[in-house]
């Protein structure tokens, strides 16, 4: 794609899934990396993954707990003075939480669900933008969820924080589109990641591997995604080939979220 060699990108909950994913792709296109997760082993294990195949892009890895926000403003100045510039911000780190109605949703849970799924995101914007409007240029890609365009049961605070998401990007479009910075975010139906196994276990202890044949069966695609075919999206979304696409929020689901009642 257009103008990504050599570009900085900053990628949240790059130690796993989704982020370790777009991590391989971006380098992949020669983009400079700041990798950025709470794990510091996995954070490792991912930097030198990226490294063997690709030697020569440059990684800088930042260990942070994004509902920090003195730890967002560390992660942000430790790329500008390793890296000069941020061009592009993959907002990715996120949780789902436990699974229980409203009524009995444990507070806590929930606290920390809103933390790091939204104030997280929010911490990553706010200031990551300055940097980006000096630039006057910057891709922000916000990670919300198919939760974030409809409900999902038994999952109240990842459905309000995935909403908020959605949200929060259609401001950040509005407010920064005049200064060269496009904010999109992508909505994940189920993706083959960590994440989404612990999910199945929580559905069928018993048997989690069915849990995730009976979902995928409600899939036009009759198949969960993978991890690189959201990576794709968002790769597209960070270069100059979306420059157009401004305050979106793209589900990758094979069609899931269009069914009707499907929750």
């Amino acid at each position: 794609m257009k103008h990504l060699e050599n570009k900085v990108v900053i990628i949240t909950g790059a130690a796993m899934g989704l982020g370790l994913a777009t991590a391989k792709e971006l380098a992949s296109k020669g983009i400079n990396l700041t990798l950025v997760d709470y794990n510091e082993k996995g954070l490792a294990e991912a930097k030198a993954e990226i490294n063997e195949d690709f030697p020569l892009v440059k990684i800088h890895t930042v260990v942070a707990d994004v509902s920090n926000e003195e730890a967002v403003k560390n992660y942000v100045t430790e790329t500008v003075k390793t890296f000069g510039r941020i061009d592009g911000l993959y907002n990715n780190a996120g949780i789902e939480g436990k699974q229980a109605s409203i009524t009995e949703y444990d507070i806590n849970i929930f606290k920390k669900v809103i933390d790091i799924n939204l104030m997280g995101v929010y911490y990553g914007m706010r200031y990551v933008i300055p940097v980006m409007q000096k630039q006057k240029h910057g891709r922000i890609v916000n990670v919300a969820s198919v939760g974030g365009i409809r409900g999902v049961l038994n999952q109240v605070p990842y459905v309000a924080s995935k909403h908020a998401v959605s949200g929060m990007t259609k401001n950040a479009a509005l407010e920064y589109g005049r200064d060269g910075i496009n904010t999109n975010a992508i909505a994940p139906g189920a993706i083959l990641t960590p994440m989404v196994a612990e999910a199945f276990k929580q559905v069928n202890p018993e048997d989690p591997k069915a849990a995730e044949t009976e979902y995928a069966q409600r899939n036009p695609a009759k198949r969960l995604g993978l991890p690189n075919e959201v990576a794709n999206v968002v790769a597209f979304l960070l270069s100059e080939e979306a420059s157009y696409v401004n305050g979106q929020t793209i589900a990758i689901d094979g069609g899931e979220s269009n069914i009707y009642g499907n929750v």
